[in-house]
This record gives C-alpha cells, sequence and structure tokens, in this order.
C-alpha cells in the first residue's frame, strides 16, 4: 500500500489515474489531456505499471492503458478502516446538538 500511496504522490501520476478512472486510454489521449510529453507520459506509465496499478494491452499500433482493481481495493480497504474513528466522532457530534438543541428549547 505505501508504494501506491508514494506512486500516487507525484501530481502527474495522479492526473493519469484519474483520467483512466473514467475509461482505458491510449497514450496519445493522455498526452492530449495533460498537455505533458509523450515521453513524460511513457516514463509515468511504467512507473504506475510497475507499482501495479496500470495494465497496457495493444490495439493496432496504439497502447491503451487501464486501471488494475488491486492496489484501489487495498487503499479501500485502508481508508474504510478509519471508519469507526469517523462513526464515533459523529455519533458524539449528534448527541451534542441534540443535548443544544433541547438546552436551546428550554
Amino acid at each position: 500500500m505505501q508504494l501506491t500511496l508514494l506512486t500516487l504522490a507525484e501530481p502527474n501520476r495522479f492526473n493519469i489515474v484519474e483520467l483512466l478512472r473514467n475509461g482505458p486510454k491510449s497514450v496519445g489521449e493522455i498526452v492530449q489531456a495533460l498537455g505533458i510529453s509523450q515521453p513524460h507520459v511513457s516514463r509515468h506509465l511504467r512507473i504506475l505499471s510497475e507499482a501495479g496499478m496500470v495494465r497496457s494491452r495493444s490495439k493496432a499500433q496504439l497502447r491503451i492503458y487501464s486501471l488494475e482493481a488491486g492496489p484501489f481495493q487495498e487503499l479501500d480497504e485502508w481508508f474504510d478502516s478509519f471508519s469507526i474513528l469517523w462513526e464515533e466522532r459523529l455519533d458524539n457530534f449528534e448527541e451534542y446538538m441534540l443535548d443544544y438543541k433541547k438546552k436551546e428549547d428550554q
């Protein structure tokens, strides 16, 4: 999971992942959308691929990239582990607001 977070910390790689979240894209489509050079996009895609976050396939002479679910499922599980903390805080806030409303109505 640390590799996934470190990989996403680079803004261009994060933006590539955001683009691919909407569906597979060719290298050219990514270049056009982000406005960075093809060699830079290819380098970032290689790093994302090495981290297991994207996969590629050939379609004629194009390389089409798409997201791999595994690393993102791992992140999702990690973020979910914090839900207990948030639920507790929201419950406390709800109790506070109910007490506040009772005092205000008196």
